[in-house]
């Protein structure tokens, strides 16, 4: 296997650093509020950093989210390349991949995903929706909403006719709702298989942007203890705070290796559900400690609810149960072990 960026994954990675760098500083972040950035979504999306991703493919969407978490830019761009852009190209139909394709790219239409199938959705026999879906991230964003039935079909349901949505405020600001479905009109989406390949794919895309968040983090904190001085030192030559540090980077290490290896096994056409549950534990466990430490060591500023590196700690956390929380893919992964798939 091979991790290394092609000449146009390393681009777009790039090209997405600067917009981030630019258009997401920690003034700008606070400003948005717990709502988007629309004038950061538009310039990612006249970029062609929506659309590229699908020639990119999933590494090359894990290495843009890394990017984006790096900062906690506030845009669905995960969920909307997740849900829309990949979700159709593998399993919607031509008609389905022709009309909403292209408003995906250029930001005209924003998908957010219902899933995992929690069993509160049903489908009728004429393909309506009724149910309701208690919390998706970038609902309020929405056009679209892909939302796994009771019996784990996929149906892509535009914002209309039949729904309802009521604001839902989370750990991070991901502008989510609560998706209320009244024999909404629905189109069906892939087949049996759909289900379990979206939402691995979802969790290997959720742990590169896990990654960033870390790495963000902890570049603060790395930043904050050199330069921060205790009785005439910085508190970085403290052995303690160093091994902290160390444990925290092989951590993002570890996060970072085991999406990038799911990511390259689905753009290979090779099986990656198990990698896909290590890559989601991964951000899960590991990235519950990254984020612990990198407001650990900013001390007392790490306490204030306004320092930047808060956001990190917040996203991380909401980062940490989105899609099964640690345990929960821990034993969805054991039983795939023990049934040999």
């Amino acid at each position: 296997m091979d991790f290394t960026p092609t000449e146009a994954q390393a681009g777009a990675r790039d090209l997405a650093a600067r917009i981030f760098g630019d258009l997401a500083g920690p003034d700008r972040l606070k400003a948005a509020g717990t709502g988007s950035d629309p004038e950061l979504w538009q310039a990612l999306c006249v970029a062609g950093l929506v659309g590229a991703v699908t020639d990119l493919g999933l590494l090359g969407l894990v290495l843009l989210l890394e990017e984006q978490g790096r900062t906690t830019a506030q845009v669905p761009y995960a969920a909307s390349c997740v849900y829309g852009l990949l979700a159709l190209t593998a399993h919607g139909s031509d008609t389905q991949r022709g009309a909403l394709l292209p408003a995906v790219e250029d930001g005209s239409a924003v998908v957010a995903g219902a899933l995992p199938a929690q069993g509160a959705v049903r489908a009728s026999a004429r393909g309506e929706l009724t149910g309701t879906v208690p919390v998706v991230p970038w609902l309020r964003d929405a056009t679209h909403v892909l939302v796994a039935d009771a019996d784990r079909g996929l149906w892509l349901v535009p914002l209309g006719p039949g729904t309802a949505v009521t604001p839902v405020e989370l750990t991070a600001p991901w502008s989510a709702g609560r998706l209320t479905l009244d024999r909404a009109p629905a189109e069906p989406v892939g087949g049996p298989e759909a289900h379990a390949d979206v939402l691995a794919t979802a969790r290997t895309a959720f742990a590169g942007l896990q990654a960033g968040v870390c790495a963000g983090s902890l570049a603060r904190a790395v930043a904050h203890v050199g330069a921060r001085e205790q009785f005439g030192r910085p508190l970085a030559t403290r052995q303690a705070v160093q091994l902290r540090a160390a444990d925290a980077h092989m951590d993002i290490e570890a996060i970072r290796v085991t999406a990038y290896e799911a990511a390259w096994r689905r753009d290979a056409g090779l099986p990656y559900a198990t990698h896909a549950l290590t890559a989601a534990w991964w951000a899960s466990e590991a990235g519950h400690r990254v984020v612990h430490t990198g407001q650990h060591l900013h001390g007392g500023a790490g306490a204030d609810l306004d320092h930047p590196v808060h956001r990190h700690f917040l996203w991380g956390r909401q980062l940490d149960a989105y899609l099964g929380c640690g345990t929960e893919v821990l034993q969805e992964l054991g039983e795939l072990i023990a049934h040999g798939e």
